[in-house]
């Protein structure tokens, strides 16, 4: 049995962190007209849409057949979340478990309030990284949890993930 290089490990598990989800889907055009009193309505939205698009991952992580978490995404994020899965089929490499959402909190919004940008704290302490031949592989340093900056955009009426990123800082 050949080892796989670290180096791919981690970043498939980075990877996979930041977007916490496969097949191409049409990438939906944002709306430009927002149905938020106020950028507190949106922030909740957001929280809303980024607790939804991780139990969708989780979901899928259990049952493949479940709906997709592709569903909330578009544009940067979809292409990630895309280039991320095929990364990780190529490694032979699979996610397991669950990742939770510790905290989220509101960054800026838009003046217009049809984008929205939070910071998520991620934990991914229930998740495993699996290969081939059922070993876990996941990287001894791995951090328990993680920050996340998420980008947010009006689609119909609500809102989907755009972009999302780790930030600088270490720990939530």
């Amino acid at each position: 049995m050949t080892s796989r290089p670290a180096p791919m490990i981690l970043v498939a598990v980075a990877l996979a962190s930041i977007l916490a989800g496969c097949a191409p889907a049409s990438e939906p055009s944002p709306t430009s007209t927002s149905a938020f009193a106020d950028e507190a309505e949106a922030f909740a939205a957001a929280e809303e849409t980024y607790r939804a698009y991780v139990d969708a991952l989780n979901a899928v992580r259990e049952d493949p057949t479940a709906s997709d978490p592709q569903d909330f995404l578009i544009g940067e994020a979809l292409e990630i979340d895309i280039d991320t899965q095929q990364q990780l089929d190529q490694a032979d490499l699979v996610i397991v478990g669950s990742t939770s959402v510790v905290d989220v909190e509101g960054l800026e919004t838009s003046p217009d309030l049809t984008q929205v940008q939070i910071a998520v704290c991620m934990d991914s302490t229930d998740t495993r990284v699996i290969d081939g031949a059922g070993k876990d592989v996941t990287p001894q340093d791995r951090p328990a949890q993680t920050r996340v900056r998420v980008q947010l955009e009006r689609f119909d009426n609500g809102l989907v993930i755009s972009e999302s990123d780790l930030m600088d800082e270490d720990s939530c």
